[in-house]
């Protein structure tokens, strides 16, 4: 039996989280997104974030002016990293601080970790993450004089090639006491696969490496326990799941057992164990500040404070729970009614290996994500054939959900009525 709209709706008003979709900017002209499915790249505008970055520009910067850094701005970047680390990454307080982007904050813990195993050569890597994951892991590898070694594993969908080891068998094939750390994501960007967290850290410190976590995708829409788990190091950025904002400030976490040793690869005067003193030479702060450079960007670290709060006001399980649900229907629909026109499902159908985006893959799925997003169903395309939909759980509603799967089904058939038309 097909999923009806009504029984869509019928999601929508039984949500408990419904009400915080009000709590965004969600408009109704006719420019705005009829679905918006990309809130895995950014997320939504929370009206606080606007009423907060207002109060801050007109009474903290316009009236205390230079008086803000002393009174209020100086320890935001831990403030709110410790705001992150107890709502989304099961991080006690003093080892989690927000500030530069993520590709800093990836180079400072790997150069980091390198240098907490200083006697080893090796650094691994995922031959298919992120574009910056690899590419970071090389340039850290190269200046340091070490060599990489990269884990060949199969995404964990039903296209992957039956050759392609599972991730657990791909790692311990590079792992030896050569390697001195291990950058793995959580979630992964194309599929949505949530890795073994626990299992991998386990295996990776077995071998007395450092394990290294990517968190951009799992951040505030899968429950994350880094200190449970015995995570050594990890960075993620703010502007997708935790609706910080285009550009906000990433996150930075090390294990406090880690601190002591801690060598800060890029240090500056924020860093500095008296941030006002102007020392001639630089001697770290305590604890996690040390990992602290430049001046942080205290607009960003408000917006991205408004953006947690949210978060922990709703709770990660809550949250999970929608994030499962919205995905399942979405599966569900594209089984229905796209399926059909040869649309396959490239995530994990077992909701605890998934995370909160579902990708499709179709041969015209770049053609598709351009000319739906034009009619204003946004979600984005990634090479080759992949079609990425984010389901971000404090906004995105079920209604949205059918309306994209709607919009992709009219398209298949449009563009099959013209084939046919071009062919006769």
């Amino acid at each position: 039996m097909s999923t009806t709209h009504e029984q869509v709706l019928a999601l929508d008003a039984a949500d408990p989280l419904a009400g915080f979709r009000e709590r965004f900017v969600i408009g109704t002209g006719p420019g705005d997104p009829v679905a918006y499915l990309d809130g895995n790249s950014l997320g939504r505008l929370p009206k606080a974030t606007a009423e907060r970055l207002r109060h801050v520009v007109e009474q903290q910067w316009g009236s205390r002016l230079i008086r803000g850094w002393t009174e209020t701005w100086v320890p935001l970047p831990e403030q709110v990293g410790d705001l992150v680390g107890q709502t989304v990454l099961g991080a006690a307080p003093g080892q989690v601080v927000v500030a530069d982007s993520t590709t800093v904050n990836i180079a400072k813990v790997l150069h980091a970790a390198a240098g907490l195993r200083s006697d080893r050569q090796v650094l691994v890597a995922a031959r298919a993450d992120f574009p910056t994951d690899r590419y970071l892991v090389e340039a850290v590898a190269r200046q340091r004089g070490m060599s990489v070694r990269w884990v060949e594993a199969s995404a964990g969908t039903a296209a992957d090639a039956p050759a392609d080891p599972p991730v657990d068998t791909a790692l311990a094939a590079v792992l030896d006491r050569d390697v001195a750390a291990v950058l793995l994501s959580h979630v992964d960007y194309r599929t949505a696969r949530i890795a073994d967290m626990p299992g991998l850290t386990g295996r990776i410190q077995d071998v007395g490496a450092l394990a290294v976590w990517d968190l951009s995708h799992s951040a505030g829409s899968v429950p994350v326990a880094l200190d449970a788990h015995g995570v050594d190091l990890a960075v993620g950025c703010t502007y997708k799941y935790l609706n910080g904002g285009p550009g906000a400030p990433a996150f930075l976490y090390v294990a406090d057992r880690h601190h002591a040793e801690l060598e800060q690869p890029l240090p500056g005067w924020f860093g500095a164990a008296d941030v006002f003193s102007m020392a001639a030479d630089y001697v770290p702060a305590p604890g996690i500040r040390r990992m602290l450079s430049g001046t942080p960007s205290v607009l960003g670290l408000f917006a991205v404070e408004e953006g947690v709060r949210l978060v922990a006001e709703a709770g990660m399980d809550a949250i999970r729970r929608k994030g499962i649900a919205l995905t399942r229907l979405l599966i569900g629909l594209v089984d229905e009614q796209l399926a059909a026109h040869g649309v396959e499902v490239a995530s994990p159908r077992d909701p605890d290996q998934r995370g909160a985006h579902v990708v499709l893959r179709h041969h015209q799925a770049r053609r598709l994500n351009d000319e739906l997003t034009e009619s204003g169903v946004i979600g984005d395309f990634r090479n080759p054939d992949l079609w990425r939909l984010g389901l971000s759980p404090l906004t995105t509603s079920y209604a949205e959900v059918w309306h994209a799967v709607q919009a992709a089904r009219d398209w298949f058939e449009r563009d099959h009525e013209h084939a046919r038309e071009v062919a006769s």
